[in-house]
């Protein structure tokens, strides 16, 4: 009864960002697993994402270019000079800790992304809490102390929401946790205010670059433990590898089913030949029930 209560009021806060017909129509839906995502694409059917797929919502009009406008104005308070930053890498932080992919015509100027104009699709991703979700694993990973651990899932398993159990569960096991949060999904900070309990011993860097924000956070916080979320660019390696010169352990994720599959990908080549992370947690589903395994990295 209580998650489902977390998967209501978590389901509202990624709605109210949409008009109140599509509003109505996403909070009476009655999907057999937890919404992941609510999906608007122009011409389209609104439709919600679960793991099993996408689930379109009857009875509604097609998804405009001007509801879709009209939703980005609510996640940016209308200030779209305020989330220029975001937007030039393809989604939007919004309230409650969602994230909102963004899809559409890129603005170039000099090669680079200025950023999203004539916006064709949005991608409201669900920002879910399970407290306790990361206890049955908690134990093996704290065994000698917390080494450096790597979640591994293909999108969308639920990478995120382990890992702000994992941050919890090591600051209330006494360890000094900073959380370099990039897109602002991990905390959902508003007002200086995290909206997901985060422990209390955990600091939060949130919209700045994973590598300016693991030099920031090594000099200013002394942390015991760093997170950070997606590994997935140049500049995330140089994190991780400045992370660990430092002698501070590492929480990353990263997309991939296996750690033999990220361990083949250039990107990631230099942290696996220094066998960077000695633990992975490898997230499955299996009939649509997650499952953690911990393996010892090879």
């Amino acid at each position: 009864m209580q998650d489902a209560h977390h998967r209501d009021e978590a389901l509202s806060r990624a709605a109210a960002l949409l008009p109140a017909p599509y509003r109505a129509a996403v909070l009476a839906e009655r999907t057999t697993h937890p919404v992941e995502e609510i999906r608007l694409r122009a011409g389209q059917a609104a439709a919600l994402s679960t793991i099993l797929g996408e689930t379109p919502l009857s009875g509604l009009p097609p998804v405009t270019p001007p509801l879709l406008r009209q939703v980005l104005e609510r996640a940016t308070a209308s200030s779209y000079h305020a989330a220029a930053d975001s937007l030039r890498q393809g989604f939007l932080p919004a309230p409650g800790g969602c994230r909102i992919g963004v899809c559409g015509m890129a603005a170039m100027e000099h090669g680079e992304i200025v950023t999203m104009r004539e916006v064709s699709s949005l991608a409201i991703r669900v920002a879910r809490d399970h407290p306790g979700i990361a206890l049955p694993i908690l134990d093996r990973l704290c065994r000698e102390g917390f080494r450096n651990t790597l979640l591994l899932s293909p999108p969308g398993v639920g990478k995120t929401t382990l890992l702000r159990d994992l941050i919890r569960g090591l600051s209330c096991r006494g360890y000094r946790v900073s959380v370099a949060d990039e897109r602002g999904e991990i905390a959902g900070m508003s007002g200086g205010m995290p909206g997901f309990s985060l422990g209390p011993r955990t600091d939060v860097l949130t919209g700045m670059p994973k590598a300016q924000a693991a030099t920031l956070l090594l000099r200013a916080m002394t942390p015991q433990v760093i997170a950070l979320d997606e590994i997935s660019a140049p500049g995330d390696i140089r994190a991780a590898e400045q992370i660990a010169d430092c002698g501070t352990a590492l929480l990353a994720t990263m997309h991939a089913a296996a750690y033999g599959e990220a361990a083949a990908r250039p990107l990631f080549a230099p942290l696996a030949a220094r066998r960077l992370f000695p633990r992975v947690v490898v997230i499955t589903v299996e009939d649509g029930v997650r499952r953690y395994r911990v393996e010892e990295a090879s």
